[in-house]
C-alpha cells in the first residue's frame, strides 16, 4: 500500500533525477531502486540522498547508518526518512 510519504518520495525521485518518462504509479513500493528494479546507479544515489536531505530537512550519518540497506526500495526508504524525521539524532 502506497502511503503519502511513499508517494512524496516517488515524486522526489522523479523530479530530482529527471525521470520525466516515469510516473509515480510506475514505481512499485517493493521494487529495487537499483539494478534490475528502477535501474538507478551510484550517481543517482548521491543525487537522491542530497534531495532527500534538503526536501525533508534530515541529515544522514554515514558513520553510524548503513545507507545502502535503507535505499533498497521505496518502503525501506520511506521508513528510514520517517525515522529520521521523528528521531533526528539517530
Amino acid at each position: 500500500m502506497t502511503t503519502a510519504l511513499n508517494l512524496e518520495i516517488k515524486e522526489l525521485i522523479i523530479s530530482s533525477l529527471g525521470l520525466e518518462d516515469i510516473a509515480p504509479e510506475d514505481i512499485e513500493d517493493g521494487a529495487p531502486l537499483f539494478g534490475e528494479g528502477l535501474g538507478l546507479d551510484s550517481v543517482d544515489a548521491l543525487e537522491l540522498g542530497l534531495a532527500l536531505q534538503k526536501h525533508f530537512g534530515i541529515q544522514f550519518n554515514t558513520k553510524t547508518q548503513n545507507l545502502r540497506e535503507h535505499f533498497t526500495d521505496i518502503n525501506t526508504l520511506a521508513a528510514f526518512v520517517n525515522d529520521l524525521k521523528n528521531n533526528p539524532h539517530t
